[in-house]
């Protein structure tokens, strides 16, 4: 930070990455041992422990996601079709931006690439205090789009039955399987496979601290998306922007839990002073305001730098997961800054439109994870592979020699001599190596 930065208002508790607790990760361990070893018994033993909920079977037959669907008004359906629109015309555009092909790197040598969908994702649709339906749109529409053959969507159940908006979110996303199961024994079970929930390639999807280490103890078993911890939101500001929607922008994300950091960067001392006004006259009447209010207690911060290239400096340290730009040139922050989950320009957009509707991926890097990678994006559902073919036998001399001297080099005397036997299979004809351009110099 800055010598000359000022921090007006600073956490309580300090918001740097908080490491996992032994006793969920110990809880988490015992549940995933006895899926692996028992299966549906111990996912419903499971269940039934922390959902109170048994039925025959998890999964939901075609009747009764009709019967769910007929039970949602119309006006919501039309909005997550809409919403789903925005996600998979996105999700499409980057697809279409990823391209298979083959070069000739040298005569008769081809060198190929090709993006292959993975084949069987599990989305897990969080419940509970805050049912993320959006989260069916980001991870089961993606996955479709990618070309994922097989989607097992699973949310945890909703006043002892299926929580119908979440389960008309994953239907009409197109998921494959709906099953409603929730937390740990639900990832385990995708994960692992039971006889009654065949194991898949990936986790995708956020949930509670217990869903997160779960997938942090299955990850290499099967991929996952993230690494998720709480919700972020940093705000960079000038003299330009409006402090009454800064605070509204900075609880609308507060919200999200007790220890969901809210930051604000700002080159003005008035601005600064003015959001954290009308934040305290907002929480009383904010339905969230006990959560929120603990969170900006606790984890957040308020800090008063002399100019913006110092904001965009401090804030590519902060690494955060959603970056709002509230200046009177906020595309410069495009130029400005390189760490980030997702940048939101200017006045007219915020957050919650990322978070709901407006097609861009939610699941996003937290805990600074922006530093080194972006979120979940159609790209994760796709495997980058690559194939090799030389039909050009002096090509296959040619390379046999230098991968000879080349293994020696390093002791590989069983590489050397697979480089050898091409050498005296197809003789020592020279190339012309100048005609390409991946060829010698």
């Amino acid at each position: 930070m800055s010598t000359s930065s000022m921090i007006v208002k600073k956490p309580v508790v300090a918001a740097a990455p908080r490491a996992g607790r032994p006793e969920i990760a110990d809880t988490v361990a015992e549940i995933i041992a006895d899926v692996r070893a028992n299966g549906d018994a111990a996912v419903r033993r499971w269940s039934e422990k922390f959902d109170s909920w048994s039925p025959d079977s998890y999964r939901l037959g075609p009747a009764e996601i009709a019967a769910v669907l007929a039970s949602v008004p119309e006006t919501v359906l039309d909005d997550l079709r809409f919403v789903q629109r925005q996600v998979r015309g996105f999700a499409q555009a980057q697809r279409d931006s990823l391209t298979d092909f083959e070069v000739e790197t040298l005569p008769g040598v081809y060198l190929g690439q090709r993006n292959i969908p993975i084949g069987a994702v599990g989305a897990y649709v969080p419940g509970g205090r805050y049912p993320l339906t959006a989260s069916a749109h980001m991870t089961v529409v993606t996955a479709k789009v990618a070309g994922v053959e097989r989607v097992a969507a699973t949310t945890p159940p909703d006043r002892g039955g299926p929580p119908p908006i979440s389960v008309a979110a994953m239907h009409l996303a197109g998921a494959d399987e709906i099953y409603v199961l929730g937390g740990v024994q639900a990832v385990a079970a995708l994960a692992l496979g039971t006889k009654t929930v065949a194991a898949v390639e990936m986790l995708a999807g956020p949930g509670n601290a217990y869903v997160a280490e779960a997938k942090r103890q299955l990850f290499g078993e099967v991929g996952i998306d993230l690494f998720a911890g709480p919700t972020e939101v940093l705000i960079v500001a000038d003299d330009t922007a409006d402090p009454f929607t800064v605070a509204t922008d900075l609880l609308s994300q507060a919200e999200h839990g007790p220890d969901s950091p809210a930051v604000l960067i700002t080159t003005s001392a008035e601005v600064a002073r003015r959001t954290i006004e009308y934040v305290e006259e907002l929480l009383p009447g904010l339905p969230t305001g006990e959560v929120a209010g603990r969170a900006w207690r606790d984890h957040g911060e308020v800090v008063v730098v002399p100019d913006l290239t110092a904001a965009y400096e401090l804030a590519d340290d902060y690494a955060s997961e959603h970056v709002q730009i509230l200046t009177d040139r906020p595309r410069l922050a495009l130029d400005r800054m390189r760490n980030y989950g997702a940048l939101f320009l200017g006045d007219k957009t915020c957050v919650a439109y990322g978070d709901k509707v407006i097609g861009t991926n939610h699941v996003l890097p937290t805990l600074g994870a922006a530093r080194y990678t972006g979120g979940l994006w159609v790209g994760k559902y796709l495997k980058t592979v690559t194939y090799q073919e030389i039909q050009d036998v002096r090509s296959s001399a040619e390379l046999g020699e230098i991968c000879g001297r080349a293994s020696r080099l390093e002791n590989f005397e069983g590489h050397a001599r697979s480089g050898d036997v091409r050498t005296a299979r197809f003789g020592s004809a020279r190339l012309d190596w100048t005609e390409h351009s991946f060829g010698r110099a």
